[in-house]
C-alpha cells in the first residue's frame, strides 16, 4: 500500500514538471516563429510552388519536427542567382542532397581518424578514396529521404532570384540509406572492409545535420 501511495505522489510532482516544460517550449517556439516571419518579411522572402501560404507553411514545418522528435533534422537547400523559378528549385534540391552527404562524409572521417588515428599508415590515399565514394553514394541514396517541406523565393534583382528549399529528414530512415552507401563504398576499396565493423558504427550514429529553424 505504501509503494502504491508513493507511485502516485510522484505521478502527480512529475505531471507539473512535464506540464511547465511543453508550455515552456511552446513559448519558445511561438517567439521562434515570429521571429523567423519577421525576418522572412524584412528580406523579401515569398512562398513558392503551393497554394499554402507562408505562414501555414513554417507552422506545418515546425510541427512535423516536432512529430519527428529527436529523429527529425532539417536540411536546407540554396539556390542564387537563377533566372529559372523551376531550375532553380532543381539547384535547392541537388543543394540539399550535397549538404547532407557532405556532412555524412565529415562525421564519418571525423570519426575515423580521431578512433583509428593509430593506424596512420592505412589512412590516407584508401581512405580519401573511401570519404569520396561514400559521399557520392550517399547523394545518391538520401534523396529518397528527403521530404520536401516547404520554399521560399525572393528576387534579387529584375528576373534573377534566390531560393531556398526546406527539407525534412527522418534520421532513423535515412540512417539505411546511409548503410547502403558505406556497404556500396567499401567495395571499392580493401581498407574500408577491413575496418568495415568499425566504420559501420560510425555510419549508424546521428550527427545534427543543421540547427532546426
Amino acid at each position: 500500500m505504501k509503494t502504491i501511495v508513493l507511485i502516485i505522489m510522484a505521478m502527480f510532482i512529475a505531471i507539473p514538471s512535464s506540464y511547465a516544460q511543453n508550455k515552456a517550449l511552446e513559448k519558445a517556439l511561438k517567439k521562434e516563429y515570429k521571429t523567423k516571419m519577421k525576418e522572412y518579411s524584412k528580406e523579401g522572402w515569398k512562398i513558392f510552388g503551393t497554394s499554402k501560404s507562408l505562414e501555414v507553411s513554417l507552422l506545418t514545418h515546425y510541427d512535423k519536427l516536432a512529430q519527428l522528435g529527436e529523429s527529425g533534422g532539417e536540411i536546407v537547400g540554396i539556390a542564387s542567382n537563377v533566372k529559372s523559378k523551376n531550375v532553380g528549385h532543381q539547384v535547392c534540391i541537388n543543394n540539399a542532397c550535397n549538404t547532407y552527404a557532405h556532412t555524412a562524409g565529415s562525421h564519418v572521417k571525423g570519426r575515423i581518424v580521431s578512433d583509428m588515428a593509430q593506424n596512420a599508415d592505412d589512412t590516407n590515399m584508401e581512405f580519401d578514396k573511401f570519404y569520396a565514394a561514400y559521399e557520392r553514394l550517399v547523394n545518391k541514396e538520401i534523396k529518397g529521404e528527403l521530404r520536401e517541406s516547404y520554399t521560399i523565393i525572393r528576387e534579387v534583382q529584375p528576373g534573377v532570384f534566390e531560393m531556398q528549399t526546406y527539407f525534412i529528414v527522418n534520421e532513423e530512415a535515412a540512417m539505411k540509406a546511409r548503410i547502403k552507401a558505406m556497404e556500396n563504398a567499401a567495395i571499392e576499396t580493401e581498407l574500408a572492409q577491413k575496418y568495415a565493423t568499425k566504420i559501420s558504427e560510425f555510419v549508424k550514429e546521428g550527427f545534427a545535420t543543421s540547427e532546426k529553424q
